[in-house]
């Protein structure tokens, strides 16, 4: 990597952090819509400054905050399309409960992993490729949704528009450690399984009623046994179960509601199946049972193109004397989208971190250099090639 560039990214750390910092601190859980759209607010004019045409959007019927940016006209089939998404899992107030700090070499703080430090890890790096000029020779899109943990489902037809008009796409969840990319995702969904029985008085005349709650019971041991029958390719877990309303009556209505992962498209025609066949299986009398649902994201399988583009990024790893892999998860992402859709996709291009969605979660700080030098490196190359 040429000297200039090298100690332009080297002398931006401390804004980095800054501005790490700054996006930790806001609140922007997915149902905080004000607190999404004040992360957007802090990305827009820098976008703006390097030359990109931003839009704010807000989709669906909540009007979800969404922030896209182009470098070139909006027609144009972009290179690259940068991914990522503003909200968090957590609720109000948890900056200000735990906010951003940092130990030693690690920073912790409500979405520093999932995914704050991808959206900056983001923007710093189209700053650097403005600064070197790549962005003059490169067309980038920029994505960043408000609905991601909630399934994208007022934001997924938004993404997968622009993946159709993107020729590769990086998503910026974050890097595992010991600078572990994704390349394969689980798939997922869920079903909702309702029992509707009859109610009566459990002491008096417990004969006159059709227990839900014993009929879910059932329902959950056979999802189990599936569960524990498929293999490792395909998962379902029972994750609430609600019934009952007072303790002296026999339940008229129950429900279980299952969490579903598949790891290829194969595998949701079986899936689908076996749920579907759940009410003609029930084993309390009078009870009848409905299921709701579905494997509703895509598996993230890599194709031909993918591991192209993968080849091309370990390539440029060596050079800088990084050792790199690809893993495979268990979670969804919004990189599900743009790979069920053909377009080669690279996911776990942010910073290295670790324990989504828990109090402990956390970024590596000395991971920020590397990534950007990579990332930079890539688009370099892509740009030489366009």
């Amino acid at each position: 990597m040429p000297t200039d560039i090298q100690a332009f990214i080297d002398g931006r750390v401390e804004m980095f952090i800054s501005d790490l910092e700054n996006l930790v601190n806001i609140d922007s859980g997915s149902d905080n819509l004000v607190g999404i759209e004040a992360v957007a607010q802090v990305l827009d004019p820098r976008l703006k400054a390097i030359g990109f045409t931003t839009c704010l959007k807000k989709l669906g019927k909540q009007g979800i905050p969404c922030l896209e940016a182009f470098n070139a006209s909006e027609g144009e089939k972009s290179d690259i399309l940068f991914l990522g998404h503003m909200d968090t899992v957590f609720q109000d107030d948890e900056a200000a409960k735990r906010p951003f700090s940092m130990d030693g070499c690690r920073a912790t703080g409500p979405g520093v992993s999932d995914m704050k430090g991808g959206l900056v890890l983001a923007l710093h790096t189209l700053e650097t490729l403005h600064y070197a000029g790549v962005l003059d020779h490169l067309a980038v899109r920029v994505c960043f949704n408000g609905d991601e943990e909630v399934g994208s489902k007022a934001s997924r037809r938004w993404i997968e528009g622009h993946a159709l008009n993107s020729r590769r796409v990086f998503v910026f969840e974050p890097c595992r450690p010991e600078h572990r990319f994704v390349l394969n995702r689980k798939g997922g969904g869920g079903f909702t399984i309702t029992a509707r029985g009859m109610s009566a008085h459990a002491g008096v005349e417990p004969e006159k009623g059709a227990n839900a709650v014993v009929e879910i019971a059932h329902q959950v041991c056979a999802v189990q046994q599936f569960n524990e029958s498929v293999g490792e390719g395909i998962s379902a877990h029972v994750t609430t179960i609600r019934g009952g309303e007072k303790t002296n009556i026999i339940p008229d209505e129950a429900s279980a509601y299952v969490d579903v992962r598949v790891s290829s498209k194969n595998e949701i025609e079986k899936v689908e199946a076996f749920f579907q066949s759940l009410p003609d299986h029930t084993h309390v009398p009078e009870v009848s049972l409905t299921v709701q649902g579905g494997v509703d994201r895509p598996p993230m399988e890599p194709d031909q193109q993918t591991f192209e583009l993968w080849g091309m990024i370990e390539d440029q790893a060596a050079n800088l004397g990084m050792q790199i892999e690809h893993i495979s998860t268990g979670g969804c992402s919004d990189g599900n989208w743009s790979s069920a859709l053909g377009i080669p996709t690279i996911d776990g291009m942010g910073i290295i971190g670790a324990n989504a969605h828990r109090q402990d979660e956390y970024v590596e700080l000395d991971s920020i250099l590397p990534q950007i030098q990579l990332i930079v490196s890539v688009c370099q190359s892509i740009a030489r090639q366009s």
